[in-house]
């Protein structure tokens, strides 16, 4: 039997969700297989373990055909994911009471630094004060609350604008922007000792640099 047409939709995860509705197994199936890794990749950036991020990918993908009767493509089939994602990461956390899990964001990891000093001779010591850095950063994400670390993954890490992050949040823009700006505001509190290390011990700048006071903590006013 020759398939039915992709209905007309904005994007083809869009078109393969309504396909989805109608029961459409292989359309759900590939609707899958492209999503499966960036909701696991966002999951793990939440909760910190590989093995709990594909658990829970599997109670996304459960919910999402659970609800396809509910989509509407109004809204785009990402910012839906995303908003599914979010909640089941969030009641994830509200179950167990880990609210204090690491996130890892854009900052360079071991295996990135390891690579750095081979292909651009970075002395030992840099590598050292970059790893310790990374790690202080992530101590001082483990204290935000999980809503506001959510909106910072999807903010720094997955790109969103805060209209996007609203969407999946379900709140207003400016809500979006008050609680980026009370994260990004305790971050700065919290890392503040490292510039001040910095200037102290001449350390290296890109590494001072790359805490959120430079680069991301704005006034939302």
């Amino acid at each position: 039997m020759t398939a039915s047409p992709v209905p007309v939709a904005a994007d083809l995860d869009t078109a393969l969700m309504l396909r989805a509705q109608a029961d459409d197994a292989d359309s759900f199936r590939l609707l899958l297989e492209r999503n499966r890794n960036v909701v696991v990749q966002y999951l793990n950036r939440m909760v910190q373990n590989r093995a709990i991020a594909e658990e829970l990918a599997q109670d996304v993908f459960i919910r999402v055909y659970r609800s396809r009767q509910k989509y509407e493509p109004t809204a785009k089939f990402s910012t839906w994911l995303y908003r599914i994602t979010t909640n089941v990461a969030l009641n994830h956390f509200r179950d167990t009471k880990q609210t204090q899990n690491l996130v890892s964001l854009d900052f360079e990891d071991g295996e990135r630094l390891r690579r750095e000093a081979r292909d651009q001779s970075l002395l030992v010591e840099e590598c050292l004060l970059r790893d310790s850095l990374a790690a202080q950063i992530r101590r001082a994400v483990r204290g935000l609350p999980a809503k506001q670390r959510a909106a910072v993954i999807m903010h720094k890490y997955e790109e969103m604008d805060y209209a996007q992050i609203a969407k999946v949040l379900g709140c207003t823009p400016s809500a979006v922007k008050a609680l980026m700006f009370r994260a990004y505001e305790t971050l700065r509190m919290r890392l503040a000792y490292l510039n001040a290390d910095a200037n102290q011990t001449n350390a290296n700048p890109t590494a001072a640099n790359s805490t959120f006071t430079n680069s991301t903590c704005t006034n939302p006013a």
